[in-house]
């Protein structure tokens, strides 16, 4: 759950691959969000993995990644370059953030672009925090008409 819960798995790729190797078609189905597939995969796919030493391998390498990734005393660029602005706190202001199609909360190219930038100031370890808007109703989706009028999609 704790990688579920944190973006880190977005832009790690071992830890997306664990979740769809227990179930393709299901991680495909929730659109590839952690916490909607540990809530629906069976328990037959969690008990085969867990019978599975090449999975449980897997799992405990992307779980040691994830704790060394979160640990306080990582050493980090912005640790390293900039130790007297440990205190200090930089704010990201953006109308969204594409951090991830699983958390649809962004409609564009500048959403992903910050997002992008999100993601890159966690790995420098930058004292960051994005602020936005977040919309009570997510991204909405659409569609162009073949008169180019934008209309909702929906499954």
């Amino acid at each position: 759950n704790d990688i579920a819960y944190n973006l880190w798995w977005s832009w790690e790729p071992e830890a997306q691959a664990l979740y769809s190797s227990l179930d393709e078609e299901l991680w495909t189905d929730v659109n590839h969000n952690p916490v909607k597939f540990l809530q629906r995969v069976s328990q037959s796919a969690l008990d085969k993995a867990a019978a599975n030493a090449a999975y449980k391998e897997r799992l405990a390498a992307v779980a040691a990644a994830f704790d060394d990734y979160m640990h306080p005393d990582a050493s980090t660029w912005f640790k390293r370059t900039y130790p007297d602005k440990i205190n200090d706190t930089i704010a990201y202001f953006s109308a969204e953030f594409g951090l991830h199609e699983a958390l649809p909360i962004y409609s564009g190219g500048l959403g992903v672009l910050a997002g992008d930038h999100c993601k890159s100031a966690s790995d420098l370890g930058l004292p960051f925090i994005g602020v936005g808007f977040l919309y009570p109703q997510g991204y909405l989706p659409s569609r162009l008409t073949a008169a180019a009028f934008s209309k909702p999609f929906t499954k």
